[in-house]
């Protein structure tokens, strides 16, 4: 029978062979000294490189690490799904596959979860090191993004984030979803904190993102998003008589 998982770590990941070693290298010693029972996911998102060679290398090496990889380029959000889908633990914590995220604050985030203050606690980042396009373009999206949904997350592009499986499992899902996820969960009132974290530059290789699959199609996803929000179903019940389905009615 195999152990109990409390954390899952679900890394997606799109050409990062030279970056998932060393990440891997810092992820495992911070798990060990977490607390929690865990295990990681890799999730290959159709690479062309040797990453899922290297990911399916570190699962053979480790019963608690596994390896997904995906039949071609879905998305972020298809290989996040998929790595959840995967997981065995009732939270997900993820991470980008490049290197930015320091794994080292996963100590910072799982104490939030683990005292109970929040059921989601989603990291932001401070002093950022990516290109003035990327910073611009994730400023103008979070600012319009709260604007437009009413919330206020300050770094809803930070991939560093712990959640519930089951709530994330029960979100509408759609290409783009990772943008919003503390906006989808808060929607099935999950509560939600937020912690500092650093910002790392990449180790190797190149963003996967640019205006056009950054800032744009986030603003029309966040307009979808906004229309769901506003057709969501809420309500509260007045009276309920008779029996519940089931059991007897009280004599």
């Amino acid at each position: 029978m195999s152990a109990r998982v409390d954390l899952s770590i679900v890394v997606p990941f799109l050409d990062e062979a030279p970056n998932l070693g060393p990440l891997h290298a810092e992820l495992v010693p911070v798990l060990n000294g977490l607390g929690p029972q865990w295990e990681i996911i890799y999730v290959d998102d159709g690479s062309t490189d040797e990453g899922p060679a290297i990911a399916a290398a570190l699962a053979a090496a480790d019963s608690r690490v596994r390896s997904v990889s995906l039949a071609r380029n879905y998305g972020q959000s298809t290989a996040l799904v998929a790595g959840v889908e995967a997981a065995s633990g009732d939270w997900i914590a993820t991470l980008d596959g490049d290197g930015q995220n320091d794994p080292a604050d996963l100590a910072v985030l799982w104490p939030v979860i683990e005292s109970g203050e929040a059921q989601m606690v989603n990291g932001v980042r401070v002093r950022r090191v990516d290109s003035w396009v990327r910073r611009a373009s994730s400023r103008i999206a979070n600012t319009t993004r709260n604007r437009l949904s009413g919330d206020s997350v300050t770094d809803v592009g930070c991939s560093l984030r712990i959640f519930p499986r089951q709530a994330f499992l029960s979100a509408v899902q759609f290409e783009g979803m990772h943008r919003f996820l503390p906006t989808l969960l808060s929607m099935q009132e999950v509560t939600i904190a937020e912690r500092e974290v650093s910002h790392r530059p990449r180790w190797a290789g190149r963003s996967k993102y640019g205006i056009h699959n950054r800032l744009w199609r986030g603003l029309a996803d966040l307009l979808m998003l906004r229309r769901l929000r506003q057709r969501s179903i809420d309500y509260e019940v007045r009276q309920t008589s008779g029996a519940t389905p089931g059991k007897e009615a009280p004599k």
